[in-house]
């Protein structure tokens, strides 16, 4: 068996990937309707409903559980890993996004004093989520978890 007949028959893998792909079709569409606008880096960006950071990492936690069991090494680390993404996108990145409206308000309103690059490139601001983002982001990874189990 070749190297991606290998990666294409992980199930755990697979799951992971296609739960980040709805959650950022999700975004995308929530995104949509809130601002009556698309913006095509809503696709692939980070922040937003729901995350799909927690949802890729809680459909491997979920599925390495199903798989291989509660006690196994596989969702011992993938459980671990959730845990750690998903306080992180609750408080450093959120934290992160917050200092980072700040800024760009202060670029605006004191263009004069700033030059170059620093001027010219605002600052992303969606890079964290609030707890029902990252909420909303684990129920849906376990949900897709869930599903593939049913399905493969």
């Amino acid at each position: 068996m070749n190297i991606w007949q290998q990666l294409l028959s992980n199930t755990t893998l697979i799951t992971a990937c296609v739960a980040w792909l709805i959650a950022q079709v999700l975004k995308t569409i929530i995104d949509f309707r809130v601002y009556k606008s698309f913006n095509p880096e809503r696709l692939v960006g980070s922040g937003g409903m729901p995350s799909s950071h927690s949802s890729t990492v809680c459909a491997l936690a979920a599925s390495a559980f199903l798989h291989y069991g509660p006690g196994s090494f596989e969702f011992s680390v993938s459980f671990i890993l959730a845990m750690v993404v998903m306080y992180d996108a609750t408080g450093v990145r959120q934290e992160t996004g917050k200092q980072a409206k700040v800024l760009n308000a202060l670029l605006r309103e004191n263009p004069f004093e700033w030059t170059g690059e620093l001027l010219e490139q605002r600052l992303k601001e969606f890079v964290g989520h609030t707890p029902l983002q990252v909420f909303a982001g684990a129920v849906l990874g376990i949900l897709v978890a869930l599903a593939a189990e049913f399905l493969f």
